[in-house]
């Protein structure tokens, strides 16, 4: 195989762990989150998991350049 197939392929892998995952982790729902209801109006900023998703995604893309 071709390097542009198994890219496609780990991508394709990877966003089907996450989405695998996402049935089991509740992001969004993260102590640390800012949420600031005020009337009919709500204010959401997901702090915490921001920074979780980065770091997931730091240490995904580094694995994926450690294989090229």
């Amino acid at each position: 195989m071709t390097g542009l197939s198994k890219t496609i392929m780990l991508i394709g892998a990877i966003v089907f762990v996450i989405g695998f995952m996402m049935n089991f982790i509740h992001l969004g729902k993260l102590p640390g989150d800012i949420i600031i209801k005020k009337g009919n109006t709500t204010f959401y900023f997901p702090v915490v998991t921001s920074i979780l998703l980065s770091v997931l995604l730091s240490v995904v893309f580094f694995i994926i350049g450690r294989f090229r």
